[in-house]
């Protein structure tokens, strides 16, 4: 291999490198901004949680599941609704309506289950973990999405 290809396949080597080592350390340092844990998460890892606590949030957490599910299903129902009412007519038809208003109706009660959720879980915290668990609530309702 003459020097100039040697040179080349080199400069060509290095930039690779340089290039996954940029993206690796750029992925580490979005990742980390970014990254922020769930309620979920923070409730069951960042809380402290007792032994009764636990419990009695998973039991909150199971009962919720069923409903989150069945209104889950709701939203799909009426999503195949809104497709069926589109594909009939292509246009904004009463039906197409129908099926939106559905689908609103059924969203707002999914974020109602949700929310009764979340304050029924507020409620086995003690005071200090309630501080800190509205604080987060806060800004998961505040801040923009990363």
């Amino acid at each position: 291999m003459s020097g100039l290809s040697r040179g080349l396949v080199i400069t060509l080597l290095l930039a690779l490198i340089a290039a996954m080592g940029g993206t690796w350390i750029g992925a580490r340092y979005i990742y980390v901004q970014r990254h922020q844990p769930s309620l979920h998460e923070f409730v069951h890892y960042e809380l402290k949680l007792s032994a009764d606590q636990k419990a009695r949030i998973e039991i909150l957490e199971r009962a919720f599941a069923v409903r989150r599910r069945a209104r889950e299903a709701e939203l799909r129902a009426a999503n195949a609704d809104l497709a069926r009412a589109i594909q009939a007519r292509h246009e904004y038809s009463p039906q197409v309506q129908t099926a939106v208003d559905r689908f609103h109706g059924a969203m707002g009660e999914l974020q109602k289950e949700t929310i009764l959720h979340v304050l029924a879980m507020r409620a086995v915290l003690t005071p200090e973990q309630a501080r800190q668990f509205d604080t987060r609530i806060g800004k998961a309702l505040t801040e923009p999405a990363p």
